[in-house]
């Protein structure tokens, strides 16, 4: 195409990474999170002059883990920069946990130039494709001039309706100055004749395209967010609703956290309801940490009960048993920013008696204002936490039984809860010893709780830690881990002792894929690939740059003091692993996708 209307600064030292980081800035981006490669470099080096910090990591499933945890606690969009190929397909798990965890997320790839993909180039993959199944958007910029517009565009996009990941690919010659990619792709012996001279036309015209325009002055503020709302008579109905109810409960979800309402109106909102909540991924911490309206036991018990069920961003999925568990003579009133997840499986297990495509933190306000001066009977989350109480002790009873070999986990977890600080971050990846730590450890505040969310996905830990101690360097921030998922992001010690943000990681070290375990041998009398061994992980962690500390039953009069003593590392710069050998239990409850 013939760009008549731009000129072309030929002698310009500008590139295309100024653009984007021009645009990053102005968003308000902090982090971008990498594993450095050449089709990228402007763009990194672009934004480290512009003040936005570089964080490079081991592996670019880290990178994209990190950014989706700065978005979550940062109400801003994550940003990941990889490089072309390899770097890109290494994100695409990733990247579909964060789509599935509707995090506002923004991928910068790098790609083979424009005149060389699909000839055979270093690298050179049909990226689009793979990434557009995953996203919101996909775009693959064609000249230096539309860099801006189009990340842009991809930040509000990833914000708005429910939230989740986008992709921009950069051909590589959209991202370096001119003179290079004249040198690079220019004609050094073309062809004699007319077919040199059409070659030789061609590709001197597509150069001047590509960069025409590049630096003229262009907006590079945010664009509008648009944010689904309930209605006011959808808001009146539910009010009419909750207010005849005798027994309702609230189920609330991830969503709840997303901006524009504060976390802390939210909680004021629930206090000022005083209906019982159940509280899962992002939302687990709302309400505190010993808050009587928070029940955590016998979640199916009172959903036969209740009257009235609001699911406030929470989804009839696997989770729900896709909806089987809410009894069918209750009142149920559906929250969601998403059409398709608002009513998953309406259709076949249950019916929404209002279902409203809206913001449920907002919703959740709007409730409460309509509801001032009514309470929900105090005697239903009353009798809730009673069961709570009676199921807890239960449970505690199993934390002080003596296992087989090593330590109980439960135990450990038990001391850990205890002993963590006020202001602590705890992520969550593994399965087994993380599925009892779900029980067990309660988050003090909102946002404090980081788990993969609806995917399941293993190996968030490395990545998910270094986000949040880059958002709230002030805070402890844990990594529960099982032995298993350690294996994915262990690597990571490395970076944070480069970045010098100091984690502390728990592993629950039974030489085990137990979570498999405990049903394959059951059912198919194998074993067979569930094996791990006791690893010495506190030795890789040393070697990494950490202090690593193995415990086993001979220091469990010791376990509060290593704690501490963790504890202390960390808030001296140092990231910590506790390699803890723990036996077996027969606590089986729950898992991080629970």
């Amino acid at each position: 195409r013939l760009l008549h209307l731009y000129i072309t600064e030929t002698q310009s030292p500008r590139h295309g990474g100024e653009s984007v980081a021009e645009v990053l800035r102005a968003h308000g981006v902090k982090f971008v999170f990498t594993l450095v490669g050449g089709h990228i470099s402007p763009i990194l080096v672009a934004c480290e002059k512009l003040g936005i910090r570089i964080v490079d990591t081991r592996h670019e499933a880290t990178a994209v883990f990190a950014a989706d945890a700065v978005a979550r606690l940062s109400g801003t969009v994550g940003v990941a920069a990889v490089t072309a190929g390899p770097g890109l397909t290494n994100t695409v798990t990733a990247v579909k946990n964060a789509q599935m965890a509707e995090s506002p997320l923004l991928l910068l790839g790098g790609a083979a130039a424009t005149l060389l993909q699909g000839r055979g180039a270093l690298q050179d993959i049909d990226q689009m494709s793979l990434f557009k199944p995953l996203c919101k958007f996909c775009a693959s910029v064609r000249s230096v001039k539309d860099i801006a517009i189009t990340v842009r565009k991809a930040l509000a996009i990833a914000q708005s309706g429910t939230p989740g990941p986008v992709f921009i690919e950069f051909p590589i010659d959209t991202l370096y100055p001119f003179h290079l990619v004249s040198k690079e792709f220019g004609v050094k012996n073309p062809p004699k004749g007319i077919m040199g001279k059409v070659v030789t036309w061609y590709l001197h015209n597509h150069l001047k395209n590509l960069f025409a325009g590049a630096w003229e002055t262009r907006d590079v503020s945010p664009l509008p967010v648009h944010i689904p709302q309930a209605t006011d008579n959808q808001v009146q109905k539910c009010i009419e609703l909750v207010s005849r109810a005798k027994k309702p409960v609230i189920l609330l979800g991830s969503q709840a956290t997303l901006p524009p309402t504060p976390t802390d109106d939210i909680r004021a909102a629930l206090e000022s309801l005083g209906i019982p909540c159940f509280l899962g991924g992002m939302s687990r911490g709302m309400l505190g940490r010993n808050s009587p309206l928070h029940i955590r036991q016998n979640r199916s018990d009172a959903l036969k009960e209740a009257d009235l069920v609001l699911l406030a961003g929470t989804v009839c999925d696997f989770r729900l048993s896709y909806g089987r568990v809410l009894n069918r003579r209750s009142r149920i009133i559906a929250v969601n920013r998403d059409k398709t997840q608002l009513l998953k499986n309406s259709d076949m297990f249950w019916k929404p008696t209002v279902a409203i495509q809206g913001d449920a933190g907002s919703f959740l306000l709007r409730l409460s204002k309509g509801l001032k001066g009514h309470t929900c009977p105090e005697d239903w989350p009353q009798s809730l936490k009673a069961g709570d109480v009676t199921k807890e002790k239960a449970n505690r009873r199993k934390a002080d039984e003596k296992t087989d070999r090593h330590l109980n986990p439960l135990s450990v977890l038990h001391r850990v809860d205890e002993l963590m600080a006020d202001d602590s971050i705890i992520v969550a990846d593994g399965g087994d010893f993380v599925g009892s730590a779900a029980y067990i450890m309660r988050p003090r505040g909102p946002l404090r709780w980081l788990d993969p969310g609806a995917f399941g996905t293993l190996g968030v830990g490395g990545g998910f830690a270094l986000g949040a101690k880059l958002c709230r360097p002030e805070s402890e921030v844990w990594i529960i881990y099982g032995d298993g998922s350690l294996g994915y992001s262990v690597a990571e010690f490395d970076t944070f002792t480069r970045h010098k943000t100091p984690v502390i990681a728990l592993v629950g070290n039974d030489a085990c894929w137990s979570q498999i375990a405990r049903e394959q041998v059951p059912i198919l009398g194998s074993n067979v690939a569930c094996g791990l061994a006791f690893t010495d992980y506190h030795i890789v962690a040393d070697g990494y740059g950490g202090k690593g500390t193995l415990i086993g039953r001979e220091d469990e009069d010791k376990l509060d003091g290593i704690i501490k003593e963790a504890q202390k590392e960390t808030r001296q710069g140092r990231a910590t692993l506790l390699n803890v050998l723990i036996g077996k239990t027969n606590f089986r409850e729950g898992s991080i996708s629970v």
